[in-house]
Order: structure tokens, then sequence, then C-alpha cells
């Protein structure tokens, strides 16, 4: 079955010929008729010099369709940003979780303040109380805490 980033089968790319599948053998087709031995040896070869061509357009081919992934995705998503002193609260996970509290304990854990933004999507904490959290955090972990009035 041919592959959509390359549009050809993994046999194709391996051997440079495509399978004759069993049931095709059996039955009357184009494909069989016009088999001969010695012409199929030689179309083999052919097929073989070309093998490296076929790969270099696969190549292309997954590099173009990577592409095209990678702009489908990006008009997609959502960029959040926080600032340096934006509450924000911190996705509790298996690492951080407090085991006494057993599986209803609370999913978000916090608010913590924003000290630092060093790279795209990751941010610094400290603890209310001014200590530090010992690495960064990536937003995907993190929303944004609304204190109420």
């Amino acid at each position: 079955m041919a592959r959509t980033p390359t549009r050809e089968t993994p046999f194709r790319l391996t051997y440079g010929t495509e399978a004759v599948i069993p049931v095709e053998v059996g039955v009357a087709s184009v494909r069989r008729e016009v088999f001969r031995e010695k012409d199929n040896d030689d179309q083999l070869r052919i097929n073989l010099d070309c093998l490296d061509e076929i790969k270099d357009k696969a190549s292309s081919k997954t590099v173009e369709y990577q592409q095209k992934m990678i702009e489908y995705y990006n008009k997609r998503v959502k960029l959040r940003r926080l600032d340096i002193g934006d509450l924000v609260l911190r996705k509790v996970t298996t690492a951080t979780k407090d085991s006494t509290q057993g599986k209803l304990g609370p999913m978000w854990e916090g608010p913590y303040r924003v000290v630092h933004y060093s790279r795209q999507g990751s941010y610094h904490l400290e603890t209310l109380d001014r200590q530090r959290l010992p690495r960064p955090w990536n937003i995907e972990h993190l929303k944004k805490y609304h204190q109420q009035m």
C-alpha cells in the first residue's frame, strides 16, 4: 500500500519494482501476458539502477508533506503568553502528586508568580512567599490564575 508522504510503496522503495500479489499470479492480466523472463530480468536491473532516483523523489515528497503538516498545525495552534508577575496554577503531575491524596486530589496547585521568561513557552516560577522553583515550566502545564475580588 502506498504511503501518504512518499506516494510509494515500501516494497518499491526497497526493490525498485512493484510487488506481484499471489492473487495476481493466478489471474490473467496484461502484466502477466507481457511477462517474459529475459525481458523481466533486464527490466528489474533497470529499475534497480533507477532506485536512487525514486528514493530521492520520495524524500522530497516527504519533506513537502511535512511542510504541509507544519502549516496545518500552525494555523490552528493558539499561542498563549504570560507576563512577568502574572499568577498561574501548575498542573499536578505524577512526579509532583501527593500520594496520600489518592485519585481525588487536586489537579492544579498554586498559585505561583511568573518571574522569568527564558524561551518560547518556558517560564520560571516562584511561590507567593518568594521561594523560586528549581526548574522552568512549560506553558502546557500552566494556566492563568484569576483571583476573585
